[in-house]
């Protein structure tokens, strides 16, 4: 079988109706549009939201707080994810990046303390909870503060 061969299930397409062909085809004249209005005319119909002239939900609904666009986005991870680390590794934002671990790069590197630690390891972030920290030089490895 070649890509060129494939074609779809008997009955499983229909072809496409065309509109206005006459009275024959059951969509001519009006091509199933109705009789006028708004949404028989060429560009008409209502843009997203509009409730007809009824004051619509999104301005109905309290609007509360903000975003801030100069937030930073931080990446977590806890010191049980990286027991899965050789012994001796460095890990830092990059290492991470290639396993997987963290999706897009972020603007720094945060780890917690969930889990436990058994290799020894250099952690390279931007924060560290004091709990990870602990555990981190109490396997033997060491804190490096980006």
């Amino acid at each position: 079988m070649k890509l060129h061969e494939l074609s779809p299930a008997p009955g499983s397409t229909k072809e496409k109706q065309r509109k206005g062909r006459g009275p024959g085809t059951g969509n001519g004249k009006t091509a199933g549009r109705g009789h006028k209005g708004q949404n028989a005319r060429s560009g008409g119909g209502v843009k997203p939201g509009f409730e007809g002239g009824q004051l619509p939900l999104y301005r109905r609904l309290p609007k509360r707080g903000f975003t801030n666009i100069f937030a930073k986005k931080y990446a977590i991870i806890n010191i049980s994810a990286l027991d899965g680390f050789d012994d001796g590794a460095v890990v830092d934002i990059n290492s991470l990046l290639d396993l997987g671990m963290i999706r897009r790069e972020p603007d720094g590197l945060k780890i917690l303390g969930d889990g436990e630690l058994t290799k020894k390891l250099t952690v390279k972030a931007s924060f560290f909870s004091a709990v990870a920290k602990e555990k981190i030089e109490a396997a033997g490895g060491k804190v490096e503060v980006i």
